[in-house]
C-alpha cells in the first residue's frame, strides 16, 4: 500500500464523502471514481512513513475500522453549564472532545487519523506528542487513553475540532455551533 499526502481542502472533501465509520479514503476515492470497493485487499502496513516529518518522528498506531452507528449530535450531549466553567480555550477544547469521546467511546480512535502536514495532533500516549514535538503540550482528552496537542492558537484547535466532528457526521451547522464555544 502506498501513502501519499494531500492538502487540508482535498483531505476534507474525500473526508466528507465517508459513509461509515471505518471506510478508508482508498474505499472513498474507489467509491468516487466509479472502481470496485472490494476489489483491493488492503494489507494492514507495518509502518506509515511521513515524508513531511523528520526521521524521530513515531510510528503512528493502526486505526481498526468499527461498523457501530457514530453519534453525530454532540449538542444534544454536550453540557453547557460545565462548558462555561472551563479554564480558558484548552479547557473548552478538551471538554468537547471528551463529550465526543463519551458519546462515541468505540469509533473514536478514528481521531488518529487527524494530522497536519508536520504535525502530530492526536496520539496514545503523552510520550508519542513529545517525540513528535517537544512542544506539544499535550493533554490527556478525560480518562479516555488519547491524548492531543494543546499548544495551537484558538484557530488551530477549532479547525483540529472541525476535522474530528466531519469524521463523525456532524452537519456543518452543528460543527460550526461547537468550533465556536472554544
Amino acid at each position: 500500500m502506498k501513502y501519499i499526502e494531500v492538502d487540508e481542502e482535498l483531505y476534507r472533501h474525500i473526508a466528507s464523502k465517508t459513509e461509515h465509520i471505518g471506510e478508508s479514503a482508498s474505499d472513498i476515492l474507489r467509491r468516487i471514481l466509479g472502481l470496485r470497493v472490494d476489489s483491493v485487499v488492503q494489507e494492514e502496513p507495518e509502518e506509515i512513513s511521513h515524508p513531511s516529518l523528520d526521521q524521530s518522528a513515531p510510528k503512528l498506531e493502526k486505526v481498526k475500522p468499527v461498523k457501530a452507528e457514530p453519534v453525530s449530535d454532540f449538542l444534544s450531549v454536550l453540557d453547557l453549564e460545565l462548558l462555561a466553567a472551563q479554564k480558558g480555550a484548552v479547557g473548552r477544547f478538551l471538554f468537547i472532545l471528551d463529550t465526543v469521546y463519551q458519546a462515541s467511546t468505540t469509533q473514536f480512535e478514528q481521531v488518529l487519523q487527524i494530522q497536519g502536514r508536520d504535525r502530530l495532533y492526536f496520539a496514545t500516549s503523552k510520550e508519542a506528542l513529545l517525540k513528535a514535538s517537544k512542544s506539544a503540550n499535550p493533554k490527556e482528552i478525560g480518562k479516555s487513553g488519547f491524548w492531543v496537542t494543546t499548544n495551537n492558537n484558538t484557530a488551530k484547535k477549532r479547525t483540529i475540532l472541525s476535522e474530528v466532528l466531519t469524521q463523525f457526521g456532524t452537519s456543518e451547522e452543528q460543527i460550526e455551533q461547537l468550533i465556536a464555544k472554544i
